[in-house]
């Protein structure tokens, strides 16, 4: 902090700096005290401006983390020209977004899909109303997968959405657009990988598979060719919440390559300059170095984590469109998953695939239609919480907290309506069913550490029923009480 303020005192006051010259000058004055005190005075008043200035400039950085953290559901979005064999290829009816590699379709024919995508029943204001309409409050959509198909107007490459395709439209435009009329976070998913640019080497690329291998491909090429999309995305698409990165096992010929990600990709100089042009952009943790928040995949954490982070999960069984793929999770499922990553304190990010058609699957529509009626009524079960103050959860379900608020997220209701809640210190003034706020429900409590609620014998919601407590003083485990 002194070297701080004495860069700020040398730039700032160099005139007023009191010297032996100075001291000399004011002796021979007819009015020296008068001088001096006003240079002291001077000196001061400028010191206290740059001190105060440097402590803004310090210690008020944007809190990026804010909008996530009260978030707690998200929309993520698959949607590129794997869209059009919707999971075929030849005789395999399995596959998506990955059907270039897993397909080993080289460059050339791979390409010809984008010839073939036309959707022109795509409607971003209809994509946006089903996410917000679901209760989630951002969007992630690809901007470019590993195929390195540009779903959006990059000029840095012909191979995108609008140059390369009949239909010669951006529909991150519409999306950036809509997204804010609606007031949901607009964020973007960028791959590290590539297997169509020429200067992505294909022995850091998953499997060391790329569509059209290049023996001269630099990597320092490519990565500027990385920085200049990311610059694109960043000031061409308004406010960016969070630019999702994705290494999808890339850079890992070698333990000494998988360690040197980073440095290889320069990513704390891409994440310098994504801050440089928008301060208040999250980045997640998929660059190799440290970031904003962590993200599982496919999987909830088995307790409570004390840093930032997102499930992303799919819907069904893939993440592109795959026609064949009718595993879909349903409502309960959804909302169950939500409760629990919320309960330790983490978001939850849906995966939805489109049809190359540019549509949302009709299955998904509905179960994100039936998450969102639960969400209208529960939400504020969700929505800003923290995680359980218990290290484990309960048999019956799950606990977010949000102030002197508990809530319990009731799975499993038990036959005679009693739920017992141990092991946390606190105090219930009220209980209700978020449902039915009005109704009050019986509390008993022989003790501050267990806490027994007596509701309907049936569940009054089959997918989560929500009984809300009301606390008086802090919350926390009757453990740590004790100590």
């Amino acid at each position: 902090m002194a070297g701080a303020f004495e860069a700020i005192r040398i730039q700032t006051c160099p005139r007023i700096a009191i010297d032996k010259h100075s001291a000399v000058e004011m002796k021979n004055s007819k009015r020296p005290a008068r001088r001096f005190v006003k240079s002291l005075f001077a000196a001061l008043a400028v010191l206290m401006f740059a001190t105060q200035f440097a402590a803004a400039s310090i210690f008020s950085k944007p809190n990026r983390m804010e909008w996530f953290n009260q978030a707690r559901f998200g929309m993520f979005i698959h949607w590129g020209i794997y869209s059009v064999p919707a999971g075929e290829y030849g005789t395999n009816k399995n596959y998506a977004e990955w059907i270039q590699l897993q397909a080993k379709i080289p460059g050339s024919e791979y390409g010809k899909f984008a010839a073939q995508f036309d959707p022109t029943n795509f409607n971003a204001k209809d994509w946006v109303r089903v996410a917000k309409d679901a209760g989630m409050k951002y969007i992630v959509i690809t901007a470019k997968h590993h195929d390195g198909f540009c779903m959006f107007d990059s000029k840095l490459t012909d191979y995108t959405v609008v140059k390369a395709t009949p239909w010669h439209h951006d529909p991150l435009k519409d999306l950036a657009t809509e997204c804010k009329k609606a007031g949901i976070k607009f964020c973007v998913y960028y791959s590290d990988p590539d297997w169509h640019s020429p200067e992505f080497p294909a022995p850091y690329s998953q499997h060391g598979f790329h569509g059209n291998p290049n023996p001269n491909a630099d990597l320092e090429k490519y990565v500027a060719y990385m920085k200049g999309q990311i610059r694109e995305l960043l000031t061409g698409y308004g406010p960016i919440g969070i630019v999702w990165f994705d290494d999808g096992g890339s850079f890992r010929t070698t333990p000494e390559v998988r360690t040197n990600m980073a440095k290889l990709l320069h990513a704390q100089e891409i994440v310098d300059e994504i801050h440089a042009l928008q301060p208040k952009t999250l980045v997640n943790n998929r660059l190799g170095i440290p970031a904003d928040y962590g993200t599982p995949e496919q999987r909830i954490p088995g307790g409570r984590l004390t840093n930032a982070f997102e499930v992303c999960m799919t819907l069904n069984k893939h993440w592109g469109y795959n026609k064949n793929d009718h595993n879909w999770k349903d409502s309960k499922v959804v909302i169950q998953n939500l409760a629990d990553i919320a309960s330790k304190g983490g978001n939850y990010l849906l995966n939805v695939g489109p049809t190359s058609q540019g549509v949302f699957p009709p299955e998904a529509v509905r179960i994100l239609g039936e998450v969102g009626d639960w969400m209208k009524i529960n939400g504020e079960s969700i929505y800003g919480t923290a995680a359980s103050p218990l290290n484990s959860a309960p048999e019956w379900g799950r606990i977010t907290q949000k102030g002197s608020k508990l809530y319990l997220h009731v799975f499993d209701w038990p036959a005679d309506g009693k739920i017992i809640l141990s092991g946390i210190q606190a105090t219930v003034k009220r209980a209700a069913l978020l449902a039915d706020k009005r109704r009050k429900l019986q509390v008993e409590q022989s003790n501050p550490q267990e806490i027994q609620i007596t509701a309907p014998s049936a569940a009054p919601d089959p997918l989560d029923s929500v009984i809300v407590l009301d606390c008086s003083g802090t919350i926390e485990p009757a453990e740590a009480a004790t100590d």
